[in-house]
């Protein structure tokens, strides 16, 4: 059991190296966008499905109620929560459209939306971001792998470099709290 343990935290201090060397402009760029739309009033939509899903939530938290300092809360949404509109959208519409109907009815331009896939290819998540360029919104892809179709969808996509799936989405939040600490220091009294 110890050689597994050795080998995990093996596995995940390799791809924290990776990400740390290939995707610190990638993440950058997400902070600047997401911190030029907080100061402008504008909200971040977060959505994604299973472990991303709790990924969107767990993202969301830290902007609505706090990361680390005191500050004003900010719009932070996972569109992950409300099971009354998941279910009635999935089965309405379709389990490819509960992210979507939710942009439509609550992205207004110049919001963030935050899509979250470890393959960067869920259909749902897709038809939100491309919905979301169309509204006029800024789109970032939190992906892996090779980055699937979210490239095609995004202002930027953040692929971390790995096929591991629990690997990739421990890259995710570690990218969600920078931004939630860029958020924060871009709301510090001065």
């Amino acid at each position: 059991m110890m050689s597994m343990i050795e080998n995990e935290m093996n596995a995940h201090k390799k791809t924290i190296e990776k990400t740390i060397e290939e995707l610190q402009s990638y993440v950058y760029t997400a902070c600047i966008i997401t911190t030029e739309t907080i100061n402008k009033g504008g909200k971040i939509l977060l959505f994604g499905n299973g472990g991303s899903a709790a990924d969107a939530q767990h993202i969301a938290a830290e902007l609505s109620g706090r990361y680390k300092i005191e500050r004003r809360g900010v719009a932070g949404i996972a569109l992950t929560t409300d099971t009354s509109v998941l279910t009635a959208v999935g089965n309405d519409y379709g389990y490819d459209r509960v992210f979507d109907r939710q942009v439509e009815a609550l992205a207004r331009e110049g919001d963030v939306l935050i899509g979250i896939s470890t393959s960067g290819n869920s259909k749902n998540v897709l038809r939100a971001l491309s919905l979301g360029q169309n509204i006029g919104c800024k789109t970032i892809g939190l992906s892996g792998r090779d980055g699937g179709a979210m490239d095609d969808f995004c202002d930027v996509n953040i692929v971390v470099p790995s096929d591991d799936t629990a690997r990739i989405q421990e890259m995710h939040i570690l990218i969600g709290h920078i931004i939630a600490q860029a958020i924060d220091d871009s709301l510090a009294p001065q």
